[in-house]
């Protein structure tokens, strides 16, 4: 594995950075810098795509003849490293890079030449309907029922903890067409429109105070069998094909390395407990340099998949690996930076930040006061949202159990 960056590879980079340079507006910089969770703010989210779109670099792990780039394996991770240390938003996960794939791989000419210009453009904005009330980790166990009544299934339950429903206009479904047999074999994937009579959608707040997350109800809610991604009763497969991209579709040390650059910038301006500046206490400074160490190990990590991707390799159980450490890593960041932030860390001032939703029940002063610095409002908003950061996409444990089993043997 070459370490070196080619002088291709460098070109591109350098016509990334002069993109971003030139379409950066302030208010797309405070849209990416300033977010409290991995959810950028939704219109500001939504402009950003559009510029990308329009220089063709909104989906570029798409396939070309969809509108994608036809990029290496490295300008993907470049793009991506490039994207975060200019402050640019990212773009919202749902559609783009989660069922855009599956709709690529399972669906019929109709669906794609439907639904993929629509995700690009950003006409068509989803939202995921996997978890329930009672299956999270166990997501077979789902029980949202899909009755074939003609050509329609009639679909009732409900989905919880689904990010941005009440912006979305789709939805993806997993839902139980069977009970016949293994719990897998009886379930569907399912495209739902959002304005379909019988939806109900009910936000849950977030420790943050953010609406960002739902329960979303069906009742009686009649889909067409054309909505159906794959076959019926099969789309486990599809279910499954869509987690490799939620676990694994992105590189995590590049944002890391950011964010922990600004925790050792802001902890030498900080006083610690003794007057000096934080990052002169050796306890804190042993803290923030093992984070380092660890983002750089998880950095070579993402590298030795790129090489293996590059070359024709599978990912395989490496995206449940790069989960786990992604997301524990990103937790202690949290922490470090909560920790840096002192006193003020503890003030709840969203008005200071680009929260991913609405914030309820809050009146921001009139002023528009912070106490302390921008970063000191951001560090507990960002601390609270990573909490789940180890539970979503599979938890960390169920990421655990799978690498016991198919990479020990146990």
């Amino acid at each position: 594995m070459d370490l070196k960056w080619s002088k291709e590879e460098l070109a591109f980079r350098d016509e990334v950075r002069n993109f971003f340079a030139e379409k950066l507006t302030p208010a797309f910089r405070d849209g990416g810098s300033l977010m409290t969770s991995v959810y950028a703010d939704h219109d500001i989210g939504m402009a950003w795509q559009a510029v990308l779109n329009e220089k063709g670099w909104a989906a570029p792990s798409w396939a070309v003849e969809h509108g994608g780039c036809d990029w290496s394996t490295l300008q993907h991770y470049i793009f991506s490293r490039e994207r975060v240390a200019a402050g640019a938003p990212p773009v919202s996960p749902m559609g783009v890079h989660m069922v855009a794939h599956v709709i690529a791989r399972f669906g019929t000419d109709e669906q794609k030449a439907f639904f993929l210009p629509r995700i690009l453009t950003g006409e068509h904005f989803w939202c995921q309907g996997y978890s329930e009330p009672g299956s999270g980790s166990d997501l077979a166990s789902l029980q949202m029922s899909a009755v074939q009544d003609g050509d329609d299934f009639i679909c009732n339950g409900s989905k919880i903890w689904t990010t941005h429903a009440g912006e979305a206009n789709w939805i993806f479904c997993l839902v139980r067409t069977s009970r016949d047999g293994k719990p897998q074999q009886g379930i569907t994937f399912l495209l739902i429109p959002m304005d379909t009579p019988g939806i109900e959608v009910r936000p849950l707040v977030m420790t943050s105070g953010e609406k960002i997350q739902n329960q979303v109800f069906f009742d009686n809610v009649r889909v067409p069998k054309s909505n159906v991604l794959g076959e019926v009763d099969k789309g486990w497969t599809v279910a499954k094909y869509l987690l490799e991209f939620e676990r694994g579709g992105a590189a995590y040390a590049p944002e890391l390395q950011v964010r922990l650059g600004e925790i050792g910038e802001a902890a030498a301006r900080q006083p610690g407990d003794d007057g000096e500046a934080l990052i002169q206490d050796p306890i804190f400074a042993a803290k923030l340099a093992t984070a380092r160490i660890r983002t750089d190990v998880l950095e070579m990590f993402e590298f030795r998949i790129m090489s293996e991707a590059s070359a024709g390799g599978s990912v395989g159980i490496f995206s449940s690996v790069i989960k786990i450490m992604g997301t524990e890593l990103s937790q202690h960041v949290t922490e470090l930076a909560l920790e840096a932030a002192g006193p003020q860390g503890a003030v709840y001032q969203p008005h200071a930040t680009r929260p991913g939703g609405p914030v309820v029940d809050y009146q921001p002063p009139a002023d528009g006061y912070v106490s302390g610095e921008i970063w000191q409002a951001i560090a507990p908003l960002r601390y609270m949202n990573e909490r789940a950061g180890s539970i979503y996409a599979g938890s960390n444990e169920i990421q655990r159990n799978i690498l016991a089993k198919t990479a020990l043997g146990l």
